[in-house]
């Protein structure tokens, strides 16, 4: 395996993880990436970017990394709240008026970041290609009733969470989420991520391998966002949503959830799911820049020299709303303000304040503001999983042995 990029010395064994996630872990083509105090200490790339591995993933390598995006969507929201430009514990009918509807009269802009808004899926029929249109998703939200009481627990919001804040921050700001995520938070830090990736971006944007779980003689076929074991019939993958326990009834938040809008994992490869803003799933990018945007976070506001947002503002982060079983997810997590923060139960190191996110198919990015550190792993081979993998974690480990 030729290993690609540098790693500074003392993170050697994170590189040696690295190299036993393809020898071990099945990873095809994948990307690591660390920064301590704001400046970066590995940064590493290997393998192939298809699946018929005749491409080699390059330094400028992106691929869809679904919900690691919620991430930077997140940090949008407090870098306005930073700027008092927005105020999290304000009625979000205070910038979008018509969001009040339906008894969402309180619900407040924390709730939407904490997944605890009770807007997880869409009650009105949405097509894959109903997602794609702004103004269709955000006034069907603003119509409709919360599944459960905002703010009295989280149940994941899997596509609708980044509608619902990027509508308020184009309330604000006048700008779309993914324009004001540009202009003030990837170019500023050289991060070349994307929430809405136009068509010269296309020849370097590697091809996701879908999760295969399908029984031996069985034909495979591409995984869908809201299929889930016991849903679905058993010639198919995991899909987006797996939870613990057993398989949610058909009428519940969880099938709700995933089953509206349906999304199939072969969609990000087409162009019009690249060139949409779905600020909870479709951000295109890799490690690299995973890293340079959330160092941000990590770091307490500054990122390699520059600094954009206070300290006070970046450990916000860490305001805990919600703490119990997520609705949807079916696994205990404390939520703060976009983020999960770590705990006894989903530890993510050895500090308390850890905040994480990742995407579907094992795409990761962790801030740990105790050790200044940021650490992102992004692969093009999917697993099953919506919170990450054994191959993100293993690296998480190996930075924080590093120190």
């Amino acid at each position: 395996m030729d290993i690609h990029g540098t790693c500074n010395p003392q993170f050697e064994g994170v590189k040696a993880v690295f190299e036993e996630n393809f020898e071990q872990r099945g990873d095809v083509g994948a990307c690591v990436a660390v920064s301590v105090e704001g400046e970066p200490v590995v940064d590493l790339w290997a393998g192939c970017r298809d699946r018929a591995r005749t491409l080699p993933w390059a330094r400028d390598t992106i691929v869809n990394v679904y919900s690691t995006t919620k991430t930077m969507t997140a940090l949008t929201a407090l870098l306005l709240a930073d700027r008092g430009e927005l105020d999290l514990y304000a009625p979000v009918k205070r910038y979008w008026p018509e969001f009040a509807q339906n008894g969402k009269d309180k619900v407040e802009v924390r709730h939407l970041l904490s997944h605890s808004a009770g807007l997880a899926g869409m009650d009105e029929p949405m097509s894959t290609e109903d997602v794609y249109d702004w103004e269709k998703m955000v006034a069907a939200l603003a119509r409709q009733a919360p599944w459960w009481e905002p703010g009295t627990a989280s149940g994941y919001h899997a596509l609708t969470q980044g509608h619902l804040i990027g509508e308020v921050v184009r309330r604000v700001t006048g700008a779309s989420l993914g324009q004001f995520f540009r202009r003030e938070l990837a170019e500023p830090l050289g991060a070349d991520f994307h929430i809405g990736t136009g068509p010269e971006h296309d020849h370097r944007i590697g091809e996701l391998i879908p999760p295969q779980a399908a029984p031996a003689g069985k034909a495979k076929e591409s995984p869908q966002l809201g299929e889930r074991e016991g849903l679905a019939p058993r010639n198919k993958s995991p899909q987006l949503g797996e939870r613990e326990g057993p398989a949610p009834r058909r009428d519940s938040i969880a099938a709700r959830t995933f089953a509206n809008p349906f999304i199939a994992a072969r969609a990000s490869s087409t162009r019009a799911w690249r060139a949409a803003e779905i600020p909870a799933a479709n951000g295109h990018g890799n490690a690299r820049s995973v890293m340079r945007v959330q160092t941000l976070a990590a770091n307490l506001g500054t990122a390699f020299g520059k600094r954009l947002m206070s300290e006070a503002g970046c450990r916000a982060i860490f305001d805990e709303q919600t703490f119990g079983k997520d609705l949807v997810l079916g696994v205990p997590i404390k939520f703060g303000m976009g983020y999960g923060i770590s705990t006894e139960r989903l530890p993510m190191g050895p500090n308390p304040n850890i905040a994480y996110w990742g995407g579907w198919g094992g795409s990761t990015a962790v801030t740990n503001q105790d050790a200044r550190l940021c650490v992102s792993y992004v692969m093009n081979r999917m697993e099953g999983n919506l919170m990450g993998d054994l191959r993100g974690f293993k690296l998480l480990q190996a930075a924080h042995r590093s120190l």
